[in-house]
């Protein structure tokens, strides 16, 4: 279902009704790029089926799809068509066109080969958990997954609130843990360390290391994180049902259900995880098994880091409106990794 995701916590949504949002998304469809236009993004049936719905709903699990097309000219032959432009136009009037001109002479080459660019194609799965208050992107940077979600919040966001979506922020940096687990060879509880990893020194050098399929619980990794090396990535496996590739920005890369959930759920791993029962039996999977998997990473990263509001201010002659003060002030917060994950009562704007 997914390959790579970043995950974002709903801090507010007044969920319209299924046809409700079916009908919201037809209003921006899928529509392939014109002669001239660089980029065109919609949305399209996530069940694959040309004249099915553009939302379906497995389990309580609300599934979306996007589709982007992109048309590019290679660099190289905009330069040489460019340089002839600007040749051109030099021979007929004697100077050479420079800054602004010489932009727009670009912008003219460009627009002129457009017609001629190969389209390129992604899509871009979305998994709106309702009971979990996440919602998963399909995506393995941040810049797209923010995309989709501005498309989202554009669509599915209404008059009584909207919708209000952040990405998932931990007490503990990705970095500082995976740090933490590789120096004391340890693993955090219900997970395992696999073979893959990345150091990277976070200066102006950026100095990297890489291990592929290779041990890590040996002293050159710890040594290379007391120099000041930090991991960027690293491979990681679930309870022994999912393997992942956790990121420092807390991207999910890489994403695998292994074979003790494929067989147990009656599919054939050899048949790269795909379910005869079709569409409804690989959403109910997969999502039966992410959404056991991201409470136990979020718990593995000290939980969830909750934003504490603006304390008053304290009025220095009355010692009650000072404790609240303080107590506001997080003088004695609540331990996040205390509070359930999902508890929306414990999430403060």
């Amino acid at each position: 279902m997914f390959k790579n995701a970043l995950v974002y916590r709903m801090e507010r949504w007044d969920a319209p009704s299924l046809t409700d949002i079916d009908s919201r998304l037809a209003t921006a469809p899928f529509v392939a790029c014109g002669a001239t236009q660089p980029e065109s993004s919609g949305f399209i049936p996530p069940r694959g089926d040309k004249h099915a719905a553009l939302v379906e709903s497995v389990g309580g699990q609300i599934v979306l799809r996007i589709c982007t097309e992109t048309k590019a000219v290679p660099g190289g032959v905009v330069k040489t068509q460019v340089q002839a432009e600007l040749d051109k136009i030099e021979a007929e009037t004697g100077h050479r066109p420079k800054g602004k001109r010489a932009k727009e002479v670009k912008e003219a080459v460009v627009h002129a080969l457009m017609p001629r660019a190969f389209p390129k194609r992604s899509e871009t799965l979305v998994w709106i958990d309702p009971i979990g208050q996440v919602v998963w992107v399909g995506a393995g940077s941040v810049k797209k997954a923010d995309a989709v979600v501005t498309r989202l919040i554009e669509l599915l966001g209404t008059s009584s609130g909207g919708l209000k979506l952040s990405l998932i922020q931990t007490e503990l940096a990705p970095a500082t843990a995976m740090a933490h687990w590789l120096q004391s060879q340890e693993a955090p509880s219900g997970f395992s360390i696999d073979r893959d990893c990345e150091l990277k020194q976070p200066d102006s050098e950026k100095a990297t290391v890489r291990y592929a399929r290779h041990t890590l619980d040996i002293a050159e990794v710890g040594e290379h994180i007391a120099q000041g090396k930090l991991p960027t990535q690293l491979a990681l496996t679930w309870a022994g049902r999912v393997s992942f590739v956790l990121t420092e920005a807390l991207t999910l890369k890489k994403i695998e259900l292994l074979d003790v959930v494929l067989e147990g759920a009656g599919v054939d791993a050899a048949n790269q995880g795909r379910n005869e029962g079709g569409f409804e039996a690989d959403v109910a999977i997969a999502t039966g098994e992410l959404r056991q998997l991201l409470p136990a990473l979020v718990e593995a990263l000290g939980g969830l880091h909750v934003r504490q509001p603006a304390a008053p201010a304290a009025d220095a002659n009355d010692p009650a409106a000072a404790t609240a003060a303080a107590t506001a002030s997080g003088a004695s917060p609540q331990s996040a990794a205390s509070v359930a994950p999902w508890d929306e009562a414990a999430a403060v704007d």
